[in-house]
């Protein structure tokens, strides 16, 4: 935006500068400096005539193609940085910093969340993953990948860590505590009924 700015300001910027240099050539005023002339440029371009100015060299279809082969030229250039061998060099090395990948991770983590939650609330997506599921094809694959040594690893490893957790093992316990409630009301219950039948 910055460059369209100052290329629609030259022309205006020459025009004062060569009056102001001719006015110099006569000998008379003296020459008119930078702050003067930026001031005069900018007061220019906010009067309607200046907008409407703006407005036609913004509409010139030349003009137009101007600036969509500017957005490309810089899309390329932003493209063959971000791929040449510095930059790969310079991800690679930055993402060897543990304390960098985990900050990188857990932002990914939270937004992949965030998609996936979204994306289950669509029921056009969630429809789209039924029918996917359906095929079979990939129901063969997920029955393999559940039968394979590496996944019952995982699983086992998940429930260890899970059982060892100190999160579930307070939940389990007050599971439980609410169970034995529960039991011990039942059976007070029952002795009140039985009670009242004897008498």
């Amino acid at each position: 935006m910055r460059a369209i700015s100052i290329m629609l300001l030259l022309p205006a910027m020459m025009l004062l500068s060569s009056c102001a240099s001719g006015d110099t050539g006569g000998g008379g005023g003296g020459q008119i400096d930078y702050d003067q002339t930026k001031k005069m440029v900018v007061d220019i371009l906010k009067t309607d005539d200046g907008k409407k100015a703006i407005q036609e060299i913004m509409s010139d279809d030349r003009m137009k193609e101007k600036l969509v082969m500017d957005q490309t030229v810089v899309a390329n250039t932003i493209e063959q940085t971000l791929t040449s061998d510095k930059a790969t060099e310079f991800w690679k090395k930055t993402f060897s910093d543990a304390k960098f990948a985990q900050g990188v991770a857990k932002n990914m983590r939270s937004e992949n969340e965030k998609l996936l939650k979204d994306l289950m609330n669509d029921p056009e997506y969630r429809g789209m993953m039924i029918e996917v599921f359906k095929e079979p094809e990939i129901q063969k694959e997920m029955a393999d990948a559940l039968k394979s040594k590496e996944y019952r690893e995982h699983l086992q490893n998940v429930i260890t860590e899970t059982v060892d957790s100190p999160l579930f093992k307070a939940k389990m316990q007050e599971l439980l505590l609410k169970a034995a409630e529960e039991a011990n009301s039942k059976a007070g219950g029952k002795e009140e009924k039985g009670g009242g039948g004897g008498g």
